[in-house]
């Protein structure tokens, strides 16, 4: 069965969605992670709350959006992923539900606020955590019977030395983007704004040790070496991650927080990217232990008619949804201030 032209612009245009979240969510969840570790007090408390307070869930509009892509253009990929991942997918959107309480209850009950910080992060460390876990599945490859079911364990059967370690690679990515982006947005001077600087360096420099141990231990164990154009470009993703990462680091020294968070927001994206180099052509790969084959992009795809229609629906409506984002950071930049804390 031969690939048509939809069917690989949807495979780019859902990792470009998974990206988007990783990138924008990627923050606001480090940021959660961290909460009570640079954040000292209530005051400082509030600025953190606040600095991802109007944004979060327009974020995870992102999440949403590519699940929805996948479940249109690959229903087949779709029925395997969220039906093999069940118990971890309902662990991570109960999470985000009690981020989200946690939120915007946090300010307006203080009998309860201990409760409500201790679902803050909580609900902010286990996506993080498993979003990496659910990458790294995908990558290795699951047990999958002749229809595509998934065969494994519901929850502990995807833990895996490798899965693990590309959990902690997304954990540490995300906490990097969230100490740049609360030193982005703290008052400056202020103690806070410098617990996050001196956070983002060494975060940085576990995310890059991370990567190198997980590319390791792809190229070694789990994938061997893939020549040609998909080949280049993997080392290409694998060298712009690196230089993002560097650049980040070299920013904050320059003490230009806005670049070091742009630089540093620039490596999940790539790493999806490389993810989708990787991959390509499949959307979940079978493991040794499966009867059946990988799910690819030939096998999963929708009709041509759906495909075309989705892309005509995604001409108009992405752009909404990217101006609404220019809009609402443009509305709310700038660092947050103090008459700004009764959020």
């Amino acid at each position: 069965m031969e690939m048509t032209f939809f069917q690989v612009l949807w495979f780019i245009l859902i990792f470009v969605l998974i990206a988007g979240y990783f990138v924008l969510d990627g923050f606001d969840l480090g940021a959660g992670v961290l909460y009570k570790f640079v954040a000292k007090g209530e005051k400082e408390q509030a600025i953190v709350r606040r600095s991802i307070g109007p944004v979060w869930d327009g974020n995870e509009v992102w999440l949403l959006t590519a699940g929805g892509a996948l479940f249109a253009a690959f229903p087949a990929a779709y029925a395997t992923t969220f039906s093999g991942f069940y118990l971890a997918i309902m662990l991570v959107l109960f999470a985000l539900i009690i981020r989200a309480v946690a939120i915007e209850f946090r300010a307006h009950d203080p009998k309860w606020k201990k409760v409500w910080d201790l679902f803050f992060i909580i609900g902010s460390f286990l996506p993080a955590l498993l979003f990496g876990v659910a990458v790294g599945n995908i990558y290795a490859g699951i047990p999958m019977d002749m229809n595509g079911d998934y065969t494994g364990f519901p929850l502990f059967g995807l833990i895996t030395p490798f899965t693990l370690l590309t959990g902690l690679l997304g954990l540490a990515l995300f906490l990097a983007q969230g100490a740049s982006w609360l030193s982005l947005k703290a008052p400056k001077p202020s103690d806070l704004q410098q617990r996050a600087a001196n956070l983002r360096l060494p975060l940085q420099v576990v995310a890059l040790v991370l990567f190198v141990v997980v590319s390791v231990y792809a190229h070694f164990i789990i994938q061997p070496e893939m020549t040609g154009a998909i080949g280049i470009l993997r080392w290409l993703f694998a060298i712009v991650f690196v230089v993002a990462l560097i650049a980040s680091m070299f920013l904050g020294k320059k003490d230009s927080d806005l670049g070091a968070f742009i630089a540093q927001s620039a490596a999940p994206f790539v790493l999806v990217g490389l993810l989708a180099a990787s991959m390509f052509p499949n959307l979940v790969v079978a493991s040794a232990e499966s009867v059946g084959p990988s799910i690819t992009l030939m096998s999963a795809a929708s009709s041509e008619l759906s495909l075309a229609w989705m892309t005509g629906i995604t001409c108009v409506g992405l752009p909404i949804v990217l101006v609404y984002h220019v809009i609402i950071y443009r509305t709310f930049r700038g660092r947050v201030k103090e008459d700004d804390l009764d959020y």
